[in-house]
Protein backbone atom coordinates (compact mmCIF):
# COMPACT_ATOMS: atom_id res chain seq x y z
CA UNK A 1 0.00 0.00 0.00
CA UNK A 2 1.35 3.46 -1.62
CA UNK A 3 0.71 6.74 0.55
CA UNK A 4 -2.26 7.34 -2.07
CA UNK A 5 -3.86 4.25 -0.56
CA UNK A 6 -3.30 4.73 2.94
CA UNK A 7 -6.10 6.12 4.88
CA UNK A 8 -4.25 9.07 6.86
CA UNK A 9 -7.74 9.67 9.08
CA UNK A 10 -7.36 6.17 10.44
CA UNK A 11 -3.42 5.66 10.09
CA UNK A 12 -0.74 6.79 12.06
CA UNK A 13 1.76 9.08 10.49
CA UNK A 14 5.21 8.24 9.55
CA UNK A 15 6.46 10.98 11.75
CA UNK A 16 4.81 11.36 15.91
CA UNK A 17 7.57 13.45 18.14
CA UNK A 18 5.73 12.27 21.08
CA UNK A 19 6.76 8.87 20.55
CA UNK A 20 10.38 9.79 19.73
CA UNK A 21 12.38 6.47 17.86
CA UNK A 22 9.65 8.22 14.50
CA UNK A 23 11.37 11.00 13.97
CA UNK A 24 14.72 8.87 13.83
CA UNK A 25 13.37 5.86 11.51
CA UNK A 26 10.68 8.34 9.47
CA UNK A 27 10.92 8.92 5.61
CA UNK A 28 12.40 12.15 5.12
CA UNK A 29 11.48 12.03 1.24
CA UNK A 30 8.57 10.48 -0.58
CA UNK A 31 7.78 6.67 -0.69
CA UNK A 32 8.95 4.76 -4.28
CA UNK A 33 6.60 1.85 -4.58
CA UNK A 34 8.87 -0.91 -5.85
CA UNK A 35 7.62 -3.27 -8.23
CA UNK A 36 7.29 -7.26 -6.72
CA UNK A 37 8.77 -9.91 -8.60
CA UNK A 38 7.09 -12.96 -9.31
CA UNK A 39 9.45 -14.62 -6.68
CA UNK A 40 8.04 -12.41 -4.03
CA UNK A 41 4.32 -12.73 -5.31
CA UNK A 42 4.35 -16.71 -5.38
CA UNK A 43 6.93 -17.12 -2.74
CA UNK A 44 5.74 -19.85 0.20
CA UNK A 45 4.71 -18.25 4.05
CA UNK A 46 5.94 -20.82 6.38
CA UNK A 47 4.43 -21.65 9.21
CA UNK A 48 0.66 -22.16 7.75
CA UNK A 49 1.29 -26.16 7.32
CA UNK A 50 3.53 -26.95 10.65
CA UNK A 51 1.56 -25.51 13.28
CA UNK A 52 1.48 -27.88 16.52
CA UNK A 53 -1.37 -28.81 19.10
CA UNK A 54 -0.86 -26.08 21.38
CA UNK A 55 0.93 -23.32 19.05
CA UNK A 56 -2.38 -21.03 19.49
CA UNK A 57 -2.45 -21.57 23.27
CA UNK A 58 0.03 -20.11 24.98
CA UNK A 59 -1.54 -21.23 28.91
CA UNK A 60 0.64 -24.45 27.90
CA UNK A 61 3.02 -23.95 24.71
CA UNK A 62 5.83 -22.89 27.38
CA UNK A 63 4.74 -25.15 30.25
CA UNK A 64 7.83 -26.47 31.87
CA UNK A 65 7.08 -27.10 35.45
CA UNK A 66 3.77 -25.75 36.15
CA UNK A 67 0.78 -23.41 34.73
CA UNK A 68 1.98 -20.04 33.72
CA UNK A 69 1.10 -16.99 36.07
CA UNK A 70 -1.13 -14.41 35.57
CA UNK A 71 -5.01 -14.06 34.48
CA UNK A 72 -6.04 -16.15 32.09
CA UNK A 73 -7.99 -14.83 28.68
CA UNK A 74 -8.84 -15.73 25.50
CA UNK A 75 -8.53 -13.75 22.23
CA UNK A 76 -11.15 -14.31 19.36
CA UNK A 77 -11.98 -12.65 16.20
CA UNK A 78 -12.26 -12.40 12.52
CA UNK A 79 -10.62 -11.47 9.87
CA UNK A 80 -12.19 -9.39 7.18
CA UNK A 81 -11.79 -7.63 3.79
CA UNK A 82 -12.83 -4.17 3.66
CA UNK A 83 -16.63 -5.99 2.57
CA UNK A 84 -16.96 -7.64 5.55
CA UNK A 85 -16.12 -11.09 3.62
CA UNK A 86 -14.29 -13.43 5.84
CA UNK A 87 -10.33 -13.72 5.02
CA UNK A 88 -9.62 -17.57 5.11
CA UNK A 89 -5.76 -19.41 5.51
CA UNK A 90 -4.30 -16.39 6.92
CA UNK A 91 -1.10 -16.91 9.13
CA UNK A 92 -2.07 -14.86 12.61
CA UNK A 93 1.28 -14.76 14.70
CA UNK A 94 0.81 -13.58 17.87
CA UNK A 95 3.43 -12.06 20.61
CA UNK A 96 3.21 -10.36 24.16
CA UNK A 97 4.68 -9.53 27.48
CA UNK A 98 4.23 -11.71 30.57
CA UNK A 99 1.86 -11.02 33.51
CA UNK A 100 4.52 -9.11 35.14
CA UNK A 101 5.56 -6.87 31.85
CA UNK A 102 8.63 -8.69 30.71
CA UNK A 103 8.77 -10.39 27.40
CA UNK A 104 11.64 -13.22 27.41
CA UNK A 105 14.50 -11.45 25.05
CA UNK A 106 17.53 -10.61 26.20
CA UNK A 107 17.41 -6.93 25.79
CA UNK A 108 14.20 -6.64 27.61
CA UNK A 109 16.01 -5.70 31.43
CA UNK A 110 12.98 -4.26 32.78
CA UNK A 111 13.51 -5.36 36.95
CA UNK A 112 10.36 -7.62 36.70
CA UNK A 113 10.21 -11.73 36.97
CA UNK A 114 10.40 -14.17 34.15
CA UNK A 115 7.83 -16.97 34.06
CA UNK A 116 9.63 -20.08 32.91
CA UNK A 117 6.09 -21.40 31.43
CA UNK A 118 4.90 -18.88 29.73
CA UNK A 119 6.69 -18.85 25.98
CA UNK A 120 4.79 -15.38 25.19
CA UNK A 121 4.15 -16.47 21.57
CA UNK A 122 1.70 -17.98 19.48
CA UNK A 123 0.25 -18.98 15.86
CA UNK A 124 -2.41 -19.99 14.02
CA UNK A 125 -4.31 -20.06 10.74
CA UNK A 126 -7.99 -18.72 9.94
CA UNK A 127 -10.90 -20.93 9.37
CA UNK A 128 -13.09 -20.93 5.94
CA UNK A 129 -15.24 -18.15 8.22
CA UNK A 130 -11.58 -16.10 8.83
CA UNK A 131 -12.11 -17.10 12.87
CA UNK A 132 -8.75 -17.10 14.93
CA UNK A 133 -8.91 -17.95 18.66
CA UNK A 134 -5.87 -17.65 20.90
CA UNK A 135 -5.44 -18.74 24.55
CA UNK A 136 -3.04 -17.04 26.68
CA UNK A 137 -2.04 -14.51 29.91
CA UNK A 138 -3.34 -10.91 30.32
CA UNK A 139 -0.22 -8.81 29.61
CA UNK A 140 1.35 -6.80 32.04
CA UNK A 141 2.20 -3.00 31.50
CA UNK A 142 6.15 -2.04 31.52
CA UNK A 143 8.26 0.78 31.35
CA UNK A 144 9.99 1.99 27.88
CA UNK A 145 12.22 4.90 27.93
CA UNK A 146 10.41 6.92 25.29
CA UNK A 147 10.09 9.83 27.97
CA UNK A 148 9.73 9.82 31.92
CA UNK A 149 7.98 8.04 33.40
CA UNK A 150 6.66 5.77 30.46
CA UNK A 151 4.77 2.91 30.53
CA UNK A 152 3.00 1.10 27.81
CA UNK A 153 -0.35 -0.33 27.89
CA UNK A 154 -1.77 -3.78 28.45
CA UNK A 155 -0.95 -4.90 24.72
CA UNK A 156 -0.58 -8.09 22.46
CA UNK A 157 1.24 -7.90 19.40
CA UNK A 158 -0.39 -8.83 15.59
CA UNK A 159 1.18 -10.20 12.65
CA UNK A 160 -0.76 -11.75 10.17
CA UNK A 161 0.39 -13.37 6.88
CA UNK A 162 -1.49 -13.94 3.92
CA UNK A 163 -0.63 -16.04 0.64
CA UNK A 164 3.09 -14.55 -0.22
CA UNK A 165 6.10 -13.03 1.96
CA UNK A 166 5.25 -9.43 1.01
CA UNK A 167 1.50 -9.82 2.68
CA UNK A 168 2.46 -9.27 6.35
CA UNK A 169 0.78 -6.76 8.32
CA UNK A 170 1.49 -6.10 12.05
CA UNK A 171 -0.70 -3.99 14.37
CA UNK A 172 -1.52 -4.47 18.31
CA UNK A 173 -4.62 -4.97 19.91
CA UNK A 174 -5.57 -2.88 23.43
CA UNK A 175 -7.90 -3.72 26.56
CA UNK A 176 -11.10 -1.79 27.25
CA UNK A 177 -10.97 0.84 29.92
CA UNK A 178 -6.93 1.18 30.07
CA UNK A 179 -6.28 4.31 31.77
CA UNK A 180 -2.40 3.87 29.99
CA UNK A 181 -4.46 4.29 26.82
CA UNK A 182 -4.28 8.17 27.76
CA UNK A 183 -0.67 8.58 28.03
CA UNK A 184 0.57 6.17 25.40
CA UNK A 185 2.27 7.42 22.34
CA UNK A 186 1.82 4.95 20.30
CA UNK A 187 -1.80 4.40 20.81
CA UNK A 188 -2.17 8.32 20.69
CA UNK A 189 0.03 8.67 17.57
CA UNK A 190 -3.37 7.15 15.72
CA UNK A 191 -5.51 9.00 14.68
CA UNK A 192 -9.02 9.70 16.90
CA UNK A 193 -11.19 7.36 14.30
CA UNK A 194 -9.00 4.83 14.27
CA UNK A 195 -7.86 4.08 18.40
CA UNK A 196 -11.33 2.45 18.63
CA UNK A 197 -10.65 -0.18 16.56
CA UNK A 198 -7.45 -1.50 17.87
CA UNK A 199 -9.45 -1.63 21.18
CA UNK A 200 -10.72 -5.52 22.32
CA UNK A 201 -13.85 -5.85 23.84
CA UNK A 202 -15.09 -8.34 26.88
CA UNK A 203 -17.02 -10.61 25.06
CA UNK A 204 -19.09 -12.83 27.74
CA UNK A 205 -19.28 -15.50 24.74
CA UNK A 206 -16.11 -16.26 24.40
CA UNK A 207 -15.44 -16.80 28.20
CA UNK A 208 -14.62 -20.05 29.34
CA UNK A 209 -16.16 -21.37 32.84
CA UNK A 210 -13.98 -21.46 35.55
CA UNK A 211 -11.13 -20.94 32.73
CA UNK A 212 -10.88 -17.53 31.57
CA UNK A 213 -12.27 -14.42 30.05
CA UNK A 214 -12.54 -13.78 27.13
CA UNK A 215 -11.94 -10.63 24.69
CA UNK A 216 -13.02 -10.36 20.90
CA UNK A 217 -10.91 -8.61 18.04
CA UNK A 218 -12.19 -8.01 15.00
CA UNK A 219 -9.24 -7.53 12.05
CA UNK A 220 -10.15 -5.37 9.17
CA UNK A 221 -7.69 -5.14 6.43
CA UNK A 222 -8.79 -2.61 4.10
CA UNK A 223 -11.46 0.00 3.73
CA UNK A 224 -12.65 3.17 5.81
CA UNK A 225 -12.77 0.47 9.09
CA UNK A 226 -9.24 -1.40 8.23
CA UNK A 227 -7.66 -1.91 11.71
CA UNK A 228 -4.63 0.70 11.78
CA UNK A 229 -1.66 -0.50 11.10
CA UNK A 230 1.91 0.03 11.92
CA UNK A 231 3.94 -1.32 8.25
CA UNK A 232 1.57 -0.19 5.22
Amino acid sequence: MNDNQRDWEVHPPYSYPPYASTVLRAPAKPLIPIKHSLSELTGPVYGHESLGKYDNDLTKNGIRNGEPLGERIVVSGQVLDQYGRPVRNTLVEIWQANAAGRYIHKVDQHNAPLDPNFFGGGRCVTDNEGNYTFFTIKPGAYPWGNHPNAWRPNHIHFSLFGSNITSRLVTQMYFPGDPLLAYDPIYQGVPEKGRELLISSFDLSLTQPDFALGYRFNIVLRGDKATPFENQ
